[in-house]
């Protein structure tokens, strides 16, 4: 419905809108500057000539220029694009987990491993006077603020068995 009502005033009294505006006085453009004619350049004779005019004096001065490059010829690699420049990051070890060959070996400072999170997380929670915020921080080179926001918003799973149920159990009730 709102589109049958918008285009009954899109499309209202549209002729005599548009011969309003083709009838309207266009405005002129701003003058130009004088340099800026390029269709003045012919008209001038002088100044062709002095475009197409050798000048000795230059030339001379071009052939006794000599270059002569002494580099090694450079071999461009097939396949890989150019590197950009990094920063070298400090790296530290991890501390392994159980998946050997698998596991990452080197993090760089102030990130962790999954395993490492998981049992930082584990540790913290199994023994939080111990496993302080400011002690994981020194252990895994994080800082503290992260390391404080990872305890307050990350918690591992638990995983909880509940006693199976008896035949007997159920039919005393």
């Amino acid at each position: 419905m709102g589109g049958r009502l918008a285009r009954v005033f899109r499309t209202f009294n549209v002729e005599s809108r548009a011969r309003r505006e083709i009838s309207r006085e266009k405005p002129r453009p701003a003058p130009r500057h004088p340099t800026s004619r390029l269709d003045e350049l012919p008209d001038h004779p002088g100044i062709k000539e002095e475009i197409y005019r050798k000048d000795d004096k230059l030339l001379t001065l071009l052939k006794d220029v000599y270059v002569q490059s002494r580099d090694s010829p450079v071999r461009v690699k097939d396949g890989g694009g150019e590197h950009l420049p990094r920063k070298q990051e400090e790296k530290r070890l991890t501390k392994l987990g159980h998946l050997g060959d698998a596991d990452i070996k080197k993090v760089s400072k102030g990130k962790i491993s999954i395993v490492e999170a998981l049992t930082l997380l584990n540790n913290h929670k199994l023994n939080p006077q111990i496993w302080t915020a400011e002690k994981i921080a020194v252990e895994y080179s994080l800082e503290l603020k992260d390391v404080n926001s990872l305890l307050e918003f990350f918690i591992p799973f638990t995983v909880q068995e509940f006693p199976k149920e008896t035949k007997k159990a159920i039919k005393s009730t």
